[in-house]
Parts: C-alpha cells; structure tokens; sequence
C-alpha cells in the first residue's frame, strides 16, 4: 500500500479489525520509510451480474426480485420469511461463485426450483406453473406427477 505521505509503496500492517459489521476490515499500516501511521479498508469486491431474460434483453442482478418471485409462490403458506431469504442469499452465492457475469434467467429459475422443492411442494409447484408457462392442465398434471414420482 503506498504511503499517502511519502508515496513509499512499502508499509507493513500494524493492526487488522473488521468494519461495517464484518463487511470490511479496517488496517491500520506504518509506511517503512518515513514511520508515519495510516488506515485503510478492505472490502471484497463485487462485480455485477447481468440477467439475460427470455426476450434476450438484459438488466441487473436484482436479488430482491427473486425473493418477491418466492415470495408470491409462498402466498398463504408456512414458509417463513428467513427461509425465503436465505434461499436468495444462497442462490446470490452460487451464481457469483460461477463466475460467470451474463446468467440466463432460465438458470436462476432452475434454481429456485430446486431449492423450493426441498421447502414446500406446493410453492414449488406455483413457482413451476409461472416460470414454466404451463399452457394447460395436462402440463400442470405431468410436473405433479413428476413431483410425486421423486417421492
């Protein structure tokens, strides 16, 4: 780190705490050259992620519709509210750990889906019915019974 007095790129770290409830982490350095303290932080760098929609349009990672989409699914059932959101936390995770910038939402769908699976068959067969398009009964029909053949 280059020393904001001297310009001297060598310093050595003389204290480390996190910031910003574990956010960042606060350093406090001592340039090697002239002996003077400074601080600095240290936060994780997040790079954005582009969603690429059926139409082939593009806009935003935006977390919070994911959780709204899981959250109508849920409507009227006993799925809490943490669950939902550490579902969403999770596959926020999963996506920036693919490295992968420009994610089709065809992806983010098959992923809530497997996680909603897991949490309540019935919001996972809400999910389905909208994010699949089902077209009529006998499509509704075959995921029910796909559902209950994995039981």
């Amino acid at each position: 780190m280059k020393c904001p007095f001297c310009s001297n790129p060598e310093s050595k770290v003389v204290d480390s705490r996190p910031s910003d409830e574990g956010a960042s982490i606060r350093r406090r350095r001592e340039c090697l050259v002239c002996h003077r303290r400074f601080t600095t932080y240290e936060t994780m760098e997040s790079l954005p992620m582009v969603v690429i929609k059926k139409d082939g349009s593009r806009q935003t990672f935006d977390k919070s519709k994911l959780l709204n989409s899981m959250l109508r699914a849920c409507e009227k059932r006993t799925v809490p509210f943490d669950t939902l959101n550490h579902i969403a936390d999770e596959i926020e995770l999963t996506l920036q750990n693919e490295m992968d910038r420009e994610i089709p939402s065809a992806r983010i769908g098959e992923l809530v889906m497997e996680k909603l699976k897991d949490v309540d068959e019935v919001s996972y067969v809400r999910f389905a019915s909208v994010y699949r398009q089902f077209k009529d009964i006998s499509t509704f029909m075959e995921e029910l019974n796909k559902l209950l053949k994995e039981r």
